[in-house]
Formats: C-alpha cells, sequence, structure tokens
C-alpha cells in the first residue's frame, strides 16, 4: 500500500469532464448511501460482521510504548484531556501547538482549570518506506523524539509505523491511554496537528456541558449517510472485503470532535471486540459509537477539514479551525484578543456581527468549515 502523511486529508483537485464525473458519481453514491441508510437495515449487521474474538481484536492495541507517562494525570481533577494525533517530524506543529492553545500553564494559570494535552505518534519512516513525492527532510527521527520528550514530556508512541493506514491504530492507542491512565477525565478530544482550537471558547463550553452533568456526548462536525469511496485512484479508497456496505454510520471529522469520559469508556470497550481494519479513523469511530449506541452531535463552530474565516465576529464563538500551520501563532493572538469579546457584545456588536458571518458564511458553494446557521447563533 502508499503510504500518505498523516495529516494529508483532502483529495486532490480533479479538471474537466473528470470533475463532472467525479460529481455525478458522488451523486449516485449518496443516493445509494442514504437508500440503504434509511430503507434497509440501519446498519444491523455491521456489529456482528465486525465482531471478532479478544485475542483476535488484541492484534490492534497490543503494541509496545516507546514514550509514554502513565502518571500525567494522577491526582489531578482533569476537565480534558486532549491527544493530539501527530507525525514523528511535525516537531515545529507541536511546539506551536505547546506555545499557544495547548499550552498547559496558561490553560491552569489564566482559564482556572486543567486540561491536559499529550501527542500521539507512532515510529518514524525510514527513507526506504517513504513514497518518493512525499519525503521531507529527514527529521522526527527516534533519537529526536527522546530528546524532545526529555524536554516536554508529552509524547505518547508506540512501535506501529507511524503512516495514514495506521490512524485508527493511533485512535485505539489514545482511547486505551485515558482508560487505563486518565479514566477519571471528564472529557476527551482528540485533534489533528494542524487545528486550531480556541481554548478559552472551549474550555468554557465544557465546563457548562459537565455541571449539566452531559453523558452519551460526542460533539463535532458530523458527516451523515457518507458512501465509501471505491475508487481505487482515491487515498480513501475502501474495497468491498473491506467494508461491504453501501453507507458508514454517523461519525465526526476527525479534524477535532470531544466525547465525554462515559462515551470514552465505552469506545474502548467496543475496541476489545471490533476489527480495526479499516484504516480511516473517524469512519472507524463512527463503526465503535454505533456499537454503544451513541450518534454524534452537530456543534456548528466545530471545522471539517475548511479554515474558518479570519475575523473577530468568527473568533468570539470558534471552536475549531482545521488546516493552520504558519499562521497559527498570529492566529492565536488573535482570537484571543480581549477586544473580541468587547467588540461583539452588546447589541450593536451582536447585529453587526450577524451581518458579517452572514457575508463569511452563506456563500454557494461554502463547505467544510461554518455552515450557515453559524450567523444566526
Amino acid at each position: 500500500m502508499p503510504v500518505y502523511a498523516a495529516d494529508d486529508h483532502l483529495p486532490g483537485a480533479v479538471s474537466g469532464d473528470g470533475l463532472w464525473e467525479q460529481m455525478d458519481n458522488n451523486v449516485v453514491s449518496h443516493v445509494k448511501s442514504y437508500s440503504y441508510r434509511y430503507l434497509v437495515n440501519r446498519f444491523t449487521y455491521i456489529n456482528k460482521s465486525l465482531t471478532i474474538p479478544r485475542e483476535q481484536a488484541r492484534s490492534f492495541s497490543n503494541f509496545r510504548y516507546l514514550l509514554d507517562h502513565p502518571h500525567k494525570c494522577a491526582g489531578e481533577d482533569v476537565l480534558l484531556l486532549l491527544f493530539v494525533k501527530t507525525s514523528p517530524e511535525n516537531i515545529e506543529r507541536r511546539n506551536a501547538i505547546r506555545s499557544t492553545w495547548g499550552n498547559e500553564t496558561y490553560i491552569q494559570n489564566t482559564l482556572g482549570v486543567t486540561v491536559k494535552v499529550v501527542f500521539a505518534l507512532g515510529t518514524p519512516q525510514t527513507k526506504e518506506e517513504e513514497p518518493s513525492w512525499s519525503r521531507r527532510s529527514r527529521v522526527g527521527s527516534q533519537e529526536q523524539l527522546n530528546h524532545e520528550d526529555h524536554v516536554h514530556g508529552d509524547l505518547i508512541q508506540q512501535d506501529f509505523l507511524d503512516s495514514f493506514h495506521n490512524l485508527t491504530l493511533k485512535l485505539i492507542l489514545q482511547f486505551h491511554w485515558m482508560h487505563h491512565h486518565c479514566a477519571h477525565a471528564r472529557f476527551l478530544m482528540t485533534a489533528d496537528d494542524d487545528i486550531f482550537v480556541h481554548m478559552p471558547n472551549l474550555v468554557s463550553y465544557l465546563q457548562d456541558m459537565s455541571n449539566k452533568g452531559v453523558t452519551d456526548f460526542w460533539i463535532g462536525r458530523v458527516h451523515r449517510g457518507a458512501p465509501p469511496i471505491r475508487s481505487k485512484d482515491s487515498k480513501y479508497y475502501v474495497p468491498f472485503e473491506m467494508y461491504p456496505w453501501l453507507s458508514y454510520p454517523d461519525y465526526t471529522a476527525g479534524a477535532g470532535y470531544v466525547v465525554s469520559r462515559d462515551v470514552a469508556d465505552r469506545i474502548y470497550q467496543a475496541t476489545l471486540t471490533l476489527k480495526a481494519s479499516l484504516y480511516i479513523d473517524d469512519v472507524f469511530m463512527g463503526i465503535c459509537a454505533n456499537a454503544i449506541g451513541v450518534s454524534p452531535q452537530e456543534h456548528v463552530y466545530f471545522s471539517g477539514e475548511g479554515k474558518a474565516p479570519y475575523h473577530l465576529c468568527i473568533y468570539d464563538q470558534m471552536m475549531t479551525s482545521h488546516g493552520h500551520v504558519e499562521d497559527i501563532y498570529d492566529l492565536w493572538k488573535d482570537a484571543t484578543d480581549p477586544q473580541v469579546k468587547q467588540r461583539t457584545s452588546g447589541l450593536i456588536g451582536r447585529l453587526y456581527c450577524t451581518v458579517v458571518k452572514m457575508s463569511l458564511l452563506c456563500q454557494p458553494y461554502h463547505f467544510n468549515t461554518y455552515p450557515c446557521k453559524a450567523a444566526f447563533l
């Protein structure tokens, strides 16, 4: 199988006749998907077919830890355990997160809560294992990772190859690590390393949810009725032998989503008996959730694969935005500026922001970030 970068999400562009053919195929696939979803059996057979003996399921989680911090959460009241999916070579992204929205000291001192931020990764690829078109400068060796972890103490690494086709193993790592080492955290978030999290907004929201005692809680950008891609040219190609049905269960975009403690524990239990060969990790999360009877809930300010518009009216309610690397320092400074709340509050501020957000979010063919209805909330 070809190996893709773990942070590479969007399929390549298609032009000319290929674009129309792709659109036509997408329409047909979604019609079939929704017909299957609503008219046939609502995924009755998925759990049965993917259920395997525990001994066999253990092969998807029984990897040795190369870097670990089992006492990271010990003795603390943790509001949120936040796992960032990262690749060994992405040290600059990790440093940017540590300096901005993932700075645990800032969160504790400024927001008054404990959030634990850790990075999930596998083993570095060798030059031979990397495809020629994606080879990068040789950073992210195991020695460099050992040094980075010695300095920061926040890498959680198992000895599977870090690649696109092992993202589901990285997902399983997160739920198993929480179960064994941070089960008392009230929420778990999984996020990509090119995501931006508006931590003040997220913390305020999760504190409110915690005070309400929410359960069965799973929020993000929801995909409903998504069909498997059968084109062998796509990186998301899934053969019938791997997944024979016409539709995936509902799931949230893997860029970033949050589950409550009870859901995290039940997902862990589901991974103990489900076959995890499907390498699209957010879809596998949907399969696990389907097995435990939990459905995702849409939050309009969780981004999909798209980047949110840059504007203070967006920052006022932003939870996540995807696709941020070089701009993360500037965005963190702008989005958390105290003037954001001042200028967007009051009747005039709210009316102004409604008009601005309508112009930014309610455009034709606008997709993958916040929906138009977010302008009116």
